[in-house]
């Protein structure tokens, strides 16, 4: 008997089969053959709501990012100062690294944000993500004007997610950290991210 097209939610119930796929075995494994067949619907019920696996592939980031965006809102309504909320936020992102390495790995390493003409799907919680970044780092550093509040968002993302880099591909050793706990390594690359160590903005128009 032929399978049915349509099954609730079709979309939302793809990207979140997609997701576990992700999760378990990369990006790689997502395919819309198999998780046409695993929801139960025709071969070509999925592509009545994707055109194709990347633009599926673009949904999950984009759920990625949205789930990413919670934490980070949980962060800025977490007690205590403007620096302790910048504090939640880098552990959200290095909390979120950790325990969803399959849909990290393609919110910032496949090349959609980087197409001249990014996935619609895409742009919003992505951008969502940065300002909240940059609103983060601009209530800690209220004495900071735009170019250094700018350069203390990159500085911090870059940093956090280099350590992260690094530690995934495994080029952070054990005698390199010992005898640093995983708690310690973290909390001091976090603190070396948000505060920025020797960061110096030089006025715009100043001498080089």
């Amino acid at each position: 008997m032929e399978r049915p097209y349509h099954h609730g939610d079709l979309a939302s119930q793809l990207v979140s089969a997609a997701l576990k796929a992700l999760d378990t075995s990369g990006p790689e494994a997502v395919s819309l053959r198999e998780l046409a067949a695993e929801l139960g619907v025709s071969r070509a019920a999925p592509y009545r709501h994707f055109v194709d696996r990347d633009a599926l592939l673009a949904a999950v980031a984009a759920r990625g990012f949205e789930d990413l965006n919670v934490e980070y809102e949980r962060a800025a309504r977490a007690p205590g100062g403007a620096m302790d909320k910048l504090r939640e936020l880098s552990r959200a992102f290095f909390n979120f690294a950790r325990q969803r390495p399959g849909l990290f790995k393609l919110m910032f390493e496949s090349e959609f944000l980087t197409r001249d003409l990014p996935p619609v799907v895409l742009i919003g919680p992505a951008d969502r993500a940065y300002r909240l970044l940059w609103e983060a780092v601009a209530a800690a550093y209220p004495q900071a004007d735009e170019r250094e509040v700018k350069a203390r968002t990159i500085a911090m993302w870059s940093t956090s997610y280099g350590f992260l880099s690094l530690a995934r591909s495994r080029r952070i050793r054990e005698f390199m950290v010992r005898p640093l706990s995983d708690e310690d390594l973290e909390t001091a690359v976090i603190e070396a991210a948000i505060r920025g160590p020797g960061l110096s903005i030089a006025p715009a128009g100043g001498p080089e």
